[in-house]
């Protein structure tokens, strides 16, 4: 909001954005002001690029419209920390939006007063949101997501405290450059100005993350975009379990079920695909496959200790679409029965 506006006005056009019409009577009576200071107050709105619209007649009157801008929005504090937790919990998962959220966060919590952050801070640990579909992986904090958000906008070096996958923990400094979501993991793209050179860090494995006031010049990727760079990271970093596929799919196809990475998914042409995924869990790569026909098994190979984890999987859902079949028959069995008992 731009300080440049009298309280006055700030008052003006949080009773605007209150309720769909005002007279400018009662405008004036809720301001202690005359209809012309009214009239003057709106058309500054109005130059200021809020769409204040002005009707006449008995039921006229003013009202704040749809632009074709965004301008800023006055918020309570009651809708400030609901927004806050919405936004929150869209960046713990919300499929498709989960970096818009975290830009979005960074945002608000950036000017929040202090009072409202321990509200949101309280709601948000007493809360227990349902459990996502496809998100078995570990969650991170929305707290340091929105830091890291807003020092890869400003550019702004920043230390943190980071966890190797081997258990190694140290203090870290780098420039962040951007955040990747790959489900169920956020990555922070950031280059390492202790060792020289750009790495993927894991958020859930990042505390304590501090901006030191200090600017760089961005740098170039060596990708053609954030997404791009993690992608190719993943795809070569070694795992535990692999698992091939030529898979009787387009490759969006493909994609689109096994929610794989760009660079795990090849056309050979315009009805078959390769797949090949990775993991250190074998349930990752058992849900993956849940969605798409993986067609004739020769065309299968990979890590041959992934097997009884499959093996595993699908003996449970053997048994419940077995369960299913049973209770259906035992259905059918006493259809029969009553229907004997009527004759």
């Amino acid at each position: 909001m731009s300080q440049d506006l009298p309280a006055r006005m700030l008052r003006l056009l949080s009773l605007l954005q209150t309720r769909r019409t005002w007279s400018g009577t009662e405008l004036a009576e809720r301001l202690g002001v005359t209809l012309r200071t009214i009239r003057r107050d709106i058309d500054r709105l109005r130059d200021l690029g809020y769409p204040v619209e002005g009707t006449t007649g008995t039921a006229g009157g003013y009202r704040l419209a749809a632009g074709t801008d965004l301008p800023p929005l006055l918020l309570d504090d009651e809708e400030a920390v609901a927004i806050a937790v919405a936004l929150r919990t869209a960046a713990g998962g919300v499929t498709g939006i989960e970096e818009t959220a975290v830009r979005a966060l960074a945002k608000l919590e950036q000017v929040l007063p202090q009072r409202l952050r321990h509200q949101v801070t309280a709601i948000q640990a007493t809360a227990t949101p349902l459990p996502v579909p496809w998100s078995t992986g570990p969650e991170a904090d929305p707290t340091v997501l929105a830091t890291l958000a807003a020092a890869c906008r400003d550019h702004e070096i920043t230390t943190f405290t980071y966890r190797t996958g081997k258990g190694v923990t140290g203090r870290r400094r780098a420039e962040p450059h951007a955040l990747v979501a790959a489900a169920p993991v956020w990555y922070l793209v950031a280059y390492d100005t202790d060792h020289d050179e750009w790495r993927l860090f894991r958020v859930d494995r990042l505390t304590d993350p501090t901006p030191t006031g200090h600017r760089a010049a961005p740098r170039e990727l060596p990708a053609t975009d954030a997404a791009a760079y993690v992608a190719t990271r993943l795809a070569a970093a070694p795992a535990r379990y692999t698992f091939h596929a030529t898979v009787p799919a387009d490759a969006a196809t493909v994609r689109a079920r096994t929610y794989a990475l760009p660079d795990r998914v090849h056309p050979l042409d315009e009805t078959t695909s390769t797949l090949d995924l990775a993991a250190d869990n074998p349930h990752h790569i058992a849900e993956q496959l849940l969605g798409i026909d993986l067609g004739p098994t020769r065309t299968i190979h990979g890590t041959p200790e992934l097997a009884p984890h499959l093996e595993q999987l699908g003996r449970r859902l053997f048994r419940a679409a077995r369960a299913l079949a049973q209770q259906d028959e035992k259905s059918e069995e006493q259809a029969e029965l009553d229907a004997r008992h009527e004759q």
